[in-house]
């Protein structure tokens, strides 16, 4: 009983952090996850009694990273539609696309130099982690502003959230699955188990969507609807491991079902399964720092800032590659290089990695942590003088 009360004294003084953070960032115009990993990491160096001042059984923070992902990869490619592509969108997913093969191939490289990373895989796995972009949070301090850019920001950030999602657990597939080698005997080898992973994958999720499709068409309770989105997401995760096949993309298969298919409500279902997400945030980000002890020796500083500013070098590539005969100018080129905020996406795909065990992910999560904490601070910076690069601001 007295581990239980720990556990639910811990949770709520987390929430309570989360709620005060909220209330300082919005007052002082700070980002709040940015709040949130550095009272997380303050935790996390914090000892009592010879250990950790705040520590959660381990099922415990596998299970709520599971339930994050899946949330967060639901939410997010349930928000894309067939129906609302049109030229800006287009060449804002070839934008994400570009993005993440130059990652792939770029990022990956300079990770293996700079750090000495033995594994492609792990390498792929960062490079892919960072082609996500989340700028919702900086950008919400300039809500009165209505700007191309940054619409073209936000719609950015919904593209490629779902590829940031996925890819990460793809590669970590082809990891486990080749043994982490990268031979084509190999490959060739593997191909039909792979193949099978992405099938049933896919398979689990459409059938769990169109089982709570029909059901769905029929009725519309403000009560039960919204349960039953979230249930039909945690089944298709766990259908598609127990059967050998890929969990996330089960769920993106049904997101992407979900956002193109008519349903009465759908609105309203959308949002439900949004704010239980957003309440899980507050966990994700804290319980992020708490667990991942990032170095803060020199050496760690200097190399990952270096790789940090080739990093932003090849976003500045990709979007200069990407938006040719686009109306943009130089200055707003360069502003939406900067802008590369790290979220939620990131964030519990960070979260997730940390509880597999995984052989070496020590320094992909220390990266991955380290990416988020300058990319919020140089977006909040940069926003702060964006009228030196964007000189048309036009109210709401």
């Amino acid at each position: 009983m007295a581990s239980v009360l720990l556990l639910l004294t811990y949770l709520a003084i987390i929430l309570l952090i989360g709620l005060i953070t909220s209330i300082i960032s919005q007052k002082f115009r700070i980002p709040n996850i940015l709040l949130l990993l550095l009272i997380g990491i303050g935790l996390g160096r914090i000892d009592y009694r010879g250990g950790p001042l705040i520590e959660f059984p381990e099922i415990f923070m596998t299970s709520i990273s599971i339930l994050a992902l899946v949330m967060i990869v639901f939410d997010s490619s349930s928000r894309f539609s067939l129906k609302k592509v049109d030229y800006f969108s287009l060449h804002t997913l070839w934008l994400s696309i570009v993005f993440l093969i130059f990652n792939l191939i770029f990022l990956t490289i300079f990770t293996m130099l700079i750090f000495g990373v033995k594994s492609v895989f792990l390498a792929l796995i960062f490079a892919a982690l960072m082609s996500g972009t989340s700028p919702a949070v900086v950008l919400s301090m300039f809500k009165n502003v209505k700007n191309k850019v940054f619409d073209f920001l936000g719609l950015e950030s919904l593209l490629n959230t779902p590829l940031v999602v996925l890819i990460p657990f793809i590669i970590l597939d082809l990891k486990t699955t080749l043994k982490d080698e990268l031979v084509i005997e190999t490959f060739i080898d593997q191909f039909v188990p792979l193949l099978q992973q992405f099938v049933v994958g896919v398979g689990a999720g459409v059938l769990i969507g169109l089982i709570m499709f029909k059901f769905m068409r029929k009725a519309y309770s403000a009560v039960l609807s919204p349960l039953a989105v979230i249930t039909s997401a945690l089944l298709a995760y766990i259908i598609a491991e127990n059967l050998g096949g890929n969990g996330v993309l089960a769920v993106t298969s049904m997101g992407l079902l979900f956002g193109n298919v008519y349903l009465k409500q759908k609105f309203q279902l959308r949002e439900f399964a949004s704010v239980f997400s957003n309440s899980l945030e507050i966990l994700v980000f804290v319980l992020i720092g708490i667990v991942i002890a990032i170095p803060f020796s020199t050496d760690f500083i200097v190399r990952s800032l270096l790789l940090f500013l080739l990093y932003l070098l090849i976003r500045f590539g990709s979007i200069i590659f990407s938006l040719r005969g686009m109306d943009f100018t130089l200055k707003e080129k360069i502003f939406m290089s900067l802008n590369a905020q790290k979220g939620i996406a990131v964030a519990v795909v960070v979260f997730s990695l940390a509880h597999l065990g995984i052989e070496g992910i020590g320094i992909v999560l220390n990266l991955s942590l380290a990416f988020m904490l300058y990319s919020i601070v140089l977006s909040s910076v940069v926003l702060r003088i964006a009228k030196f690069f964007i000189k048309e601001f036009v109210e709401k």
